[in-house]
């Protein structure tokens, strides 16, 4: 099941952590919408177990955040922390 976000909620999660809605590119923004993307797979992935595909793309995504939270973490700890803490993750 592939997780289809529709622009305007995109761009309200973009603006809440990148700064603006047009700020795709900043490391806070992509790590709140893969942090969005990751709790709707593991809504889905309760439900139906044995979807492996959507599995698979669950895995890659906390990889991708995983590796963008160390950069972030190298960058700016400050940010790093704020982010942590907003988004609720790593408690």
């Amino acid at each position: 099941m592939a997780v289809y976000l529709a622009k305007e909620k995109v761009e309200e999660i973009f603006a809440e952590y990148g700064g603006s809605a047009s700020n795709t590119g900043s490391t806070e923004g992509q790590i709140a919408l893969f942090t969005f993307r990751i709790k709707e797979l593991s809504n889905h992935l309760h439900e139906n177990k044995k979807d492996n595909s959507c599995r698979r793309t669950l895995l890659t995504l906390v990889g991708k955040r995983r590796r963008l939270l160390r950069y972030l973490a190298a960058k700016d700890i400050t940010k790093y922390r704020a982010i942590i803490e907003k988004l609720g993750i790593r408690k």
